[in-house]
């Protein structure tokens, strides 16, 4: 009796698994997936899709002789512009309605009739298949549907709100384009094809999120770029399979080569001239739909440090200005844990007068030097992100508060040294200096773990850390390019944009691991000279003669 109880169980999983697989085996040329050719079953389909949403307009025109042949005019309010509905789609039925009234037309003439009016509308196309309709009229488009007809036309014709194109707000330069991407990805590419105008400019868009239908644009100039790292982009975007994408951070973390690396490998920016430099590079630029960030691929190490700033100013202001970048963030990553090792293992490394200084500071603070430092890196980071959240009116206040009255009264407290303030203080401005977010965030983390070493080994453990640090970041790689490029490993035609800048005159050739398809982007001997004058009285230049 059990195994006949047994054996009927898995006839029936057996036969839920064929449902299943037959279920699921329906695509778009079977019957069921295709729209009907009964107007009202379309209709029906529509309503029942939406949930009879209010925000659905279903509008039906007739035109014609008596009873004249049926047109359903489906959109979504708020995605569509209304006057190019007007005009586009419902004036040119119109007309051919006043066709139709002087001559009977078959259904086949007057479907071509139509598909040539609608032709003057952008990105105009037949559809047949019932979820490709229902997906274009969730996107914004307009769908005109014919009675006895199963194949339907899908127009662009959207024109929901949206923010137009303002300042970028977390990477401010004084001197600069202030354009900065949007939340629309047609807006974002119209800006990167005014600055790069050339065909070689290819786009490529995807579709990623089961549910959301994300679009996801890939950007590179041809001939530039290395085919390989882009045909490796379209693989880690096609394999996506969720439910939702919805900024591009979510795609970052799916198509990174270091999920778990507290360092980022893909840089993110909200500027336009910043994509477009990386472009000329090389390398490749992905765009999501709703949001303002671009993501640029492959990315060093060094590029998160620098501003666009930097190739707009001098060439010897742009180095000054970069090493104290690079200064600024060894001093936010380090300055606490020299504290910590220095005051705790090592005061014979400090003159006799300032370990006495701090000694007196420190004499009524209960604490050790160690968790004196967390407590005070904790209490700014929770100060940081509170004036982060709160609403701009109340983040100075916030700030000052923490900053002033908290500080000082924990200094008269004895819960912590003045030397201490000091040194949070200087960490927390050093810190604000790196140009991108994501590395911030990287050296924010990663200065706890580096305390914690200076607490129990001094500077043994600094070292240590640091050169943990080091081995990690030489070992990672974004898309197949080093890190750390081009310090480890060493190319030395890639240092005269490294640490320094040289000026634009002798930076002649692309990066080695991104630019190898075209090496060369200016000629050579463009280096300006002083003109001299010659007898005749006209300026040559380095003092050859030439003609008046």
């Amino acid at each position: 009796m059990a195994l006949g109880m047994l054996s009927k169980a898995l006839r029936r999983l057996l036969s839920r698994q064929r449902t299943d697989v037959a279920g699921k085996g329906q695509c778009a040329s079977s019957p069921d997936a295709v729209l009907s050719k009964r107007l009202r079953e379309n209709e029906a389909l529509i309503r029942d899709a939406f949930g009879n949403s209010p925000d659905l307009i279903v509008r039906e025109i007739r035109f014609g002789v008596s009873p004249g042949i049926a047109v359903l005019v489906v959109h979504i309010d708020g995605l569509v512009n209304t006057a190019l509905v007007s005009e586009g789609i419902i004036k040119p039925i119109g007309i051919i309605s006043e066709i139709l009234e002087s001559e009977r037309l078959p259904l086949a003439q007057v479907q071509d009739m139509l598909k040539n009016r609608l032709i003057l509308l952008s990105d105009a196309k037949q559809v047949s298949d019932k979820a490709g309709f229902l997906n274009d009229i969730a996107a914004g488009k307009c769908g005109i549907i014919v009675d006895g007809s199963s194949e339907a036309f899908v127009c662009d014709v959207r024109g929901f709100e949206k923010r137009g194109v303002e300042e970028p707000q977390s990477e401010v330069v004084i001197r600069g384009s202030r354009e900065g991407f949007s939340e629309t990805l047609r807006v974002n590419t119209s800006l990167l094809r005014r600055r790069i105008r050339d065909p070689r400019l290819w786009i490529e868009e995807f579709t990623v999120g089961r549910v959301s239908h994300t679009q996801v644009a890939i950007t590179y100039i041809k001939g530039i770029a290395d085919d390989k790292v882009v045909q490796e982009v379209r693989d880690r975007i096609t394999r996506i399979d969720v439910d939702s994408i919805q900024e591009s951070g979510e795609l970052e973390e799916y198509i990174e080569d270091e999920p778990l690396s507290p360092f980022p490998t893909i840089l993110r920016t909200e500027r336009p001239d910043r994509v477009a430099g990386a472009l000329f590079e090389g390398r490749i630029a992905i765009l999501t739909d709703g949001t303002p960030f671009v993501l640029i691929a492959p990315a060093t190490f060094l590029m998160f440090l620098t501003s666009p700033e930097d190739y707009y100013e001098r060439f010897f202001i742009a180095s000054a200005v970069r090493l104290l970048r690079f200064v600024s963030f060894f001093i936010a990553l380090l300055l606490p844990a020299l504290y910590v090792a220095v005051t705790t293992f090592h005061q014979e490394m400090l003159p006799t007068s300032l370990v006495l200084a701090i000694a007196a500071q420190r004499e009524g603070v209960p604490f050790p030097a160690v968790f004196e430092a967390l407590l005070m890196e904790v209490a700014f980071e929770i100060l940081r992100e509170a004036a982060v959240r709160l609403p701009k009116i109340y983040g100075p206040a916030i700030s000052i508060v923490g900053v002033l009255i908290l500080g000082e009264a924990a200094v008269r407290a004895g819960l912590v040294s003045s030397a201490m303030i000091i040194v949070v203080a200087l960490t927390a401005i050093a810190s604000f200096v790196t140009p991108i977010f994501s590395l911030s965030i990287a050296v924010r983390l990663l200065r706890f773990p580096i305390i914690l070493l200076a607490g129990t080994l001094g500077l043994f453990g600094v070292v240590f850390g640091m050169s943990g640090a080091a081995i990690h970041l030489s070992s990672l790689r974004s898309f197949g390019v080093p890190f750390l490029e081009p310090i480890a490993p060493v190319v030395l035609s890639d240092l005269k944009d490294a640490l320094i800048r040289l000026p634009w005159w002798a930076m002649d050739t692309r990066p080695k691991f991104t630019g190898e398809n075209d090496p060369r982007r200016e000629s050579r001997g463009l280096m300006p000279a002083v003109p001299n004058p010659q007898a005749d009285g006209t300026l040559g230049a380095k003092g050859k003669k030439g003609p008046r």
